[in-house]
């Protein structure tokens, strides 16, 4: 894998083609007992690009976004873009993993793909249960990808993007099971579009105002339905994913705490540091010093 700078200082893996089809937005990975990448281990990074994996066995663990998963048998992950990743472990892995990039999704013949409900991951859900009938589906879908990359001819690129679509799809499916407990409806719809515009602007856009500009309706408005729908304030939200960004760069980087005030749109540094207190009762010097003595 090769690095990135990132403005954030955490390492950003590149997508690499390999030698055998030479593909720069797509790729296909296989592990038969292998062991991990050691260099990758307890490496906090990003990817830029999105990684698809059905576990046939691990037992290991990563984290995601400061959540940790247990990796389990027969189970399906999957991560996008940008997200923090931590490896841990050196057990042995039977998998099959998949990986396109942004560019892939852009493509005309990918573009339905960027829709479905497991790129799109509006739950931050990164782990899919599988039943047997799951199971036997997807290691058949797997296998005829894994037969079609190992072929390069004429017809291999429309061959991959229609199985990946019903493995998508299917998936997709799992998805809306998993996380969803009813159809979305119109304010629903509304609730979700604040919440991706908040991850796109979260550093420059810190008003409830800035955010209904954005989805051309009133302040008040999208303050209403927002509450009704999840039950918090607007305002809530930016503070949710301003924190969340704050203890990834606490934990996964050296940087200052001013240089992390400044990253985050805090002309302040001391407000910032009032701002991290009230939101979760420490300093930011104070969850810096907790967290990485935990998981130490």
């Amino acid at each position: 894998m090769q690095l990135l700078n990132d403005h954030q200082q955490v390492p950003v893996y590149r997508l690499e083609p390999d030698e055998l089809t030479g593909n720069k937005q797509f790729r296909v990975y296989n592990f038969e007992g292998t062991l991990p990448n050691q260099a990758d281990l307890l490496v906090p990074h990003r990817k830029d690009h999105y990684l698809l994996v059905f576990i046939r066995q691990a037992g290991s663990r990563q984290w995601i976004d400061m959540t940790p998963y247990v990796l389990k048998d027969n189970t399906f992950y999957f991560t996008g873009p940008d997200q923090i990743i931590v490896k841990e472990g050196f057990n042995q892995l039977w998998s099959t993993g998949i990986a396109f990039t942004k560019e892939f999704l852009s493509f005309q013949e990918n573009a339905a793909l960027s829709k479905l409900p497991l790129i799109q991951n509006p739950h931050n859900g990164h782990e899919l249960l599988l039943t047997e009938a799951d199971v036997m589906f997807v290691e058949d879908m797997l296998a005829k990808i894994n037969a079609e990359y190992q072929q390069p001819n004429e017809w291999q690129q429309r061959m991959l993007t229609a199985y990946l679509t019903v493995l998508l799809t299917y998936l997709s499916r799992l998805y809306t099971e998993q996380f969803e407990s009813k159809p979305a409806s119109t304010d629903n719809l509304l609730l979700k579009k604040y919440q991706a515009k908040i991850n796109e602007h979260f550093r420059e856009r810190h008003q409830v105002s800035d955010y209904a500009s954005l989805l051309n309706v009133s302040a008040g408005y999208l303050s209403e339905v927002v509450k009704a729908q999840s039950g918090k304030p607007a305002i809530t939200h930016i503070h949710e994913r301003l924190v969340l960004e704050a203890r990834r760069l606490l934990f996964h980087t050296p940087q200052s705490l001013k240089e992390i005030a400044f990253d985050l749109g805090f002309s302040d540094a001391s407000y910032f540091n009032r701002f991290f207190k009230r939101e979760t009762e420490l300093t930011p010097a104070e969850y810096r010093a907790s967290i990485r003595e935990m998981y130490q």
